[in-house]
Protein backbone atom coordinates (compact mmCIF):
# COMPACT_ATOMS: atom_id res chain seq x y z
CA UNK A 1 0.00 0.00 0.00
CA UNK A 2 1.33 3.56 -0.38
CA UNK A 3 2.61 6.00 2.03
CA UNK A 4 -0.26 8.09 1.30
CA UNK A 5 -2.79 5.68 2.32
CA UNK A 6 -1.96 5.46 6.02
CA UNK A 7 -0.40 8.91 6.26
CA UNK A 8 -3.46 11.19 5.95
CA UNK A 9 -6.02 8.84 8.12
CA UNK A 10 -3.13 9.30 10.98
CA UNK A 11 -2.95 12.99 10.51
CA UNK A 12 -6.62 13.97 10.49
CA UNK A 13 -7.02 11.13 13.23
CA UNK A 14 -5.08 13.22 15.04
CA UNK A 15 -6.54 16.41 14.71
CA UNK A 16 -10.19 14.35 16.21
CA UNK A 17 -8.23 12.84 18.84
CA UNK A 18 -6.72 15.92 20.21
CA UNK A 19 -10.89 17.70 20.33
CA UNK A 20 -12.28 14.46 21.34
CA UNK A 21 -10.02 14.56 24.00
CA UNK A 22 -10.42 17.96 24.91
CA UNK A 23 -13.95 17.75 24.69
CA UNK A 24 -13.91 14.11 26.64
CA UNK A 25 -12.22 15.93 29.87
CA UNK A 26 -15.07 19.02 29.71
CA UNK A 27 -17.28 16.71 30.04
CA UNK A 28 -15.93 15.02 33.59
CA UNK A 29 -15.19 18.63 34.12
CA UNK A 30 -19.36 19.34 33.71
CA UNK A 31 -20.05 15.70 35.57
CA UNK A 32 -21.88 14.67 32.25
CA UNK A 33 -20.93 11.07 32.66
CA UNK A 34 -23.11 9.52 29.76
CA UNK A 35 -21.65 11.76 27.09
CA UNK A 36 -17.85 11.61 28.86
CA UNK A 37 -17.67 7.52 29.22
CA UNK A 38 -19.35 7.68 25.11
CA UNK A 39 -16.59 10.12 24.11
CA UNK A 40 -13.79 8.30 26.09
CA UNK A 41 -14.49 5.10 24.54
CA UNK A 42 -14.02 6.64 20.80
CA UNK A 43 -10.42 8.42 22.21
CA UNK A 44 -9.40 4.87 23.12
CA UNK A 45 -10.27 3.66 20.07
CA UNK A 46 -8.55 6.16 18.41
CA UNK A 47 -5.51 5.31 21.03
CA UNK A 48 -5.34 2.09 18.75
CA UNK A 49 -5.76 3.50 15.60
CA UNK A 50 -3.36 5.72 16.23
CA UNK A 51 -0.82 3.19 17.60
CA UNK A 52 -1.60 0.94 14.45
CA UNK A 53 -1.27 3.52 11.22
CA UNK A 54 2.08 4.53 12.91
CA UNK A 55 3.54 1.33 13.41
CA UNK A 56 2.10 1.16 9.58
CA UNK A 57 4.24 4.05 8.61
CA UNK A 58 7.51 3.39 10.26
CA UNK A 59 7.58 0.26 8.70
CA UNK A 60 6.81 1.74 5.33
CA UNK A 61 9.84 4.43 5.99
CA UNK A 62 11.88 1.27 7.13
CA UNK A 63 12.29 2.63 10.67
CA UNK A 64 14.39 6.40 10.31
CA UNK A 65 15.73 7.19 14.20
CA UNK A 66 13.67 10.60 14.27
CA UNK A 67 10.56 8.49 13.49
CA UNK A 68 11.24 6.18 16.23
CA UNK A 69 11.79 8.74 18.84
CA UNK A 70 8.49 10.58 17.53
CA UNK A 71 6.79 7.24 17.55
CA UNK A 72 7.81 7.13 21.36
CA UNK A 73 7.30 10.43 22.53
CA UNK A 74 3.71 9.96 20.68
CA UNK A 75 2.99 7.26 22.71
CA UNK A 76 4.11 9.46 26.27
CA UNK A 77 1.37 12.20 24.74
CA UNK A 78 -1.53 8.97 24.62
CA UNK A 79 0.15 8.10 28.54
CA UNK A 80 -0.85 11.45 29.35
CA UNK A 81 -3.96 12.31 27.90
CA UNK A 82 -5.10 9.14 29.33
CA UNK A 83 -3.99 9.71 32.66
CA UNK A 84 -5.51 13.38 32.35
CA UNK A 85 -9.40 12.03 31.37
CA UNK A 86 -8.85 8.91 33.99
CA UNK A 87 -7.88 10.99 37.31
CA UNK A 88 -10.50 14.09 36.34
CA UNK A 89 -13.09 11.04 35.97
CA UNK A 90 -12.06 10.06 39.43
CA UNK A 91 -12.42 14.06 40.59
CA UNK A 92 -8.45 14.33 41.36
CA UNK A 93 -7.77 18.02 42.04
CA UNK A 94 -6.72 20.10 39.24
CA UNK A 95 -3.07 20.43 41.44
CA UNK A 96 -2.77 16.71 41.02
CA UNK A 97 -3.10 17.25 37.38
CA UNK A 98 -0.75 19.77 36.62
CA UNK A 99 1.99 17.25 35.90
CA UNK A 100 0.28 15.38 33.14
CA UNK A 101 -0.86 18.93 31.78
CA UNK A 102 2.54 19.43 31.15
CA UNK A 103 3.62 15.85 29.89
CA UNK A 104 0.71 16.48 27.37
CA UNK A 105 1.53 20.27 26.48
CA UNK A 106 5.63 19.46 25.81
CA UNK A 107 5.10 16.58 23.74
CA UNK A 108 2.24 17.78 21.93
CA UNK A 109 4.42 20.18 20.80
CA UNK A 110 7.26 17.99 20.42
CA UNK A 111 5.34 15.83 18.56
CA UNK A 112 3.88 18.40 15.94
CA UNK A 113 7.29 20.27 15.58
CA UNK A 114 8.80 16.31 14.68
CA UNK A 115 5.74 15.86 12.35
CA UNK A 116 6.75 18.83 10.10
CA UNK A 117 10.37 18.73 10.41
CA UNK A 118 11.03 21.62 12.32
CA UNK A 119 12.78 19.20 14.28
CA UNK A 120 15.58 16.79 12.79
CA UNK A 121 18.76 15.14 13.24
Amino acid sequence: MPYSAFYHPHAYFWMVLIVLFLMTFYLYRANIAKGAKITHMVVRLLYVIMVGTGITLLYLIQFPATHILKAVIAIILVYSMEMILVKTKKGFSQKMLTSYWLIFLVTLVVVILLGYRVISF
